[in-house]
């Protein structure tokens, strides 16, 4: 869930034309056709097209001296004579004086994230340090054409922070804005079916086939994972090794799998709180005291003016029991301050949870490919599970919370009534399919990670028999670029993938939580 454009001068751009001289013995114009499959009796043509990279807001050192262009594919391989879409692509250059030959790929989160503005955290955790890095932005998202962005969600989500999270209200905002995004996307001609993850997979399938590489590495965290291990179930040929990040598993995601994700990163930090002498003595109940305001909030709402921490004039901010679950799922406030955040809340002091509620209010527009998030969302993790599966998952989670905040899966409002507006085909028999194979994976995950649970990697891990799990104490969603102990692992493993070093995770701990003053 994720969100963000590039300025390049004559220079950079002139670089990123001379584009494919060593991607492969293909060098400098577009790549031939290939041949991709998906299936039986399905047959289509892709190619890499050399071009300029992106123009990003903010400009990427990375992609001054990298090679870009678009992969050109169908958009539905069902339908070869159909449209075709372009995909945006980097290939950044390794640091290394003498790199190895087989790169990694990367498959961002979301779904509908934006991708390049990822790519400084991945060569800050040196993912490029000894083989290239490759980029792709998924099918629909920032760069790509088409791009499935809906500012009318964007300019919902600016609004909605002065709303009751799930009052009548809010739904008919939010559906009306789906409905007018689908409603757009739809006239200019999107087959809002074909923006799915076997078609994503298929996509970098392809890529890997145009760019003349033989084998690579594929690095995907949170949707980023899930994709990557439909990818290995589907187009196994050509992966050397896996690496998968706060593991969202294609198999398990739904509704009900987000109420797991969040009992079990909150159970791990009142744990960890539990296990810091300072922080059990300051803060002895914190379990009792969320679950207080939870329902205090729920059915007392608390209205505020806050100025959002970017800065500008104070918004309007609604901090019920919905937003205040919402908050701390999606890692609002840091870890080490939640403690201090729950206890202030419980004394009458919001101002912590208000401040990141009124964060919300600075939206981007068009920076998130909502088209991308609905297409995955509605055709695979929503049709095989009801409204009253979600309500029993939250039940089971937090029985001392109100039911219209268990109701409601976290950051996922409303879900099935969008889906019933997105209406797009059920995919979720074909996504149940746990990946089999040889190939070596490896699973990092956080314990404080109230999105995806750790857990799922143990349970993904069984059909995989070379595979490594690793849990990284007090970090929470997308674990590298937050722990250098992390990207030692992970440097480790795409050297070794058999045998990864982990021996750094054994001195971990977690950052000692904010003690306030009585």
């Amino acid at each position: 869930m994720a969100r963000h454009c590039f300025r390049i001068g004559a220079a950079a751009a002139a670089a990123a034309l001379g584009l494919l001289t060593g991607l492969s013995p293909r060098a400098a114009s577009a790549a031939p056709l290939h041949t991709g499959t998906t299936g039986p009796g399905h047959t289509a043509t892709s190619r890499f097209v050399p071009g300029p990279c992106p123009r990003t807001p903010e400009p990427i050192e990375a992609l001054a001296n990298a090679r870009c262009g678009y992969l050109e594919v169908p958009e539905n391989r069902t339908r070869p004579d159909g449209r075709t879409i372009r995909l945006a692509v980097a290939v950044i250059p390794a640091t290394s004086a003498k790199p190895v030959q087989d790169p990694v790929v990367f498959m961002s989160g979301g779904p509908g994230g934006e991708t390049f503005d990822d790519i400084p955290f991945l060569v800050s955790s040196g993912l490029n340090r000894d083989r290239e890095l490759i980029v792709m932005a998924q099918r629909g998202n920032l760069y790509d054409q088409p791009d499935l962005a809906c500012p009318e969600l964007d300019r919902f989500y600016a609004t909605s922070v002065g709303l009751p999270s799930y009052a009548p209200q809010t739904r008919r905002l939010m559906l009306d804005a789906v409905k007018r995004c689908r409603d757009r996307l739809t006239a200019d001609g999107t087959d809002l079916s074909a923006y799915n993850s076997t078609e994503n997979a298929a996509d970098f399938a392809d890529l890997r086939t145009a760019l003349g590489i033989k084998q690579w590495n594929v690095y995907g965290h949170s949707y980023g994972s899930n994709l990557a291990l439909t990818y290995l179930r589907l187009h196994p040929q050509g992966i050397r090794a896996v690496a998968l990040d706060s593991i969202a598993p294609a198999h398990y995601v739904s509704l009900p799998f987000a109420w797991a994700g969040a009992k079990e990163g909150l159970d791990h930090l009142y744990q960890a709180c539990a296990a810091e002498p300072r922080c059990k003595s300051r803060y002895p109940d914190l379990a009792r005291t969320l679950n207080e305001q939870v329902r205090k909030l729920e059915a007392h709402p608390l209205t505020l003016n806050v100025k959002p921490p970017q800065g500008g004039d104070p918004v309007k901010v609604v901090l019920d029991g919905g937003a205040l679950v919402n908050l701390l799922v999606a890692k609002a406030i840091p870890f080490k301050d939640v403690p201090a955040a729950i206890d202030e809340l419980g004394r009458g002091r919001p101002e912590r949870f208000a401040r990141a509620r009124a964060a919300g209010s600075v939206q981007v527009d068009g920076q998130t490919a909502h088209g991308l998030t609905n297409s995955v969302v509605c055709s695979e993790w929503i049709p095989d599970h009801s409204a009253s599966d979600v309500l029993k998952a939250g039940r089971e989670a937090f029985p001392d919370w109100p039911e219209p905040v268990l109701a409601q899966a976290p950051q996922l409002a409303f879900q099935e009534e969008v889906c019933r507006v997105w209406n797009v085909p059920d995919r979720t028999a074909e996504m149940r399919e746990a990946p089999v194979g040889p190939v070596p994976t490896l699973f990092l995950n956080g314990t404080f990670d109230m999105k995806t649970g750790a857990s799922w990697a143990q349970r993904t891990a069984r059909t995989l028999p070379r595979s490594t799990t690793v849990q990284i104490p007090g970090i929470g969603h997308w674990v590298v670029p937050q722990s250098p102990c992390a990207q030692q692992v992970l440097a480790s493993f795409l050297t070794r993938p058999t045998a990864p070093d982990t021996g750094c995770v054994a001195d971990l701990g977690w950052e000692p939580f904010t003690i306030t003053p009585k």
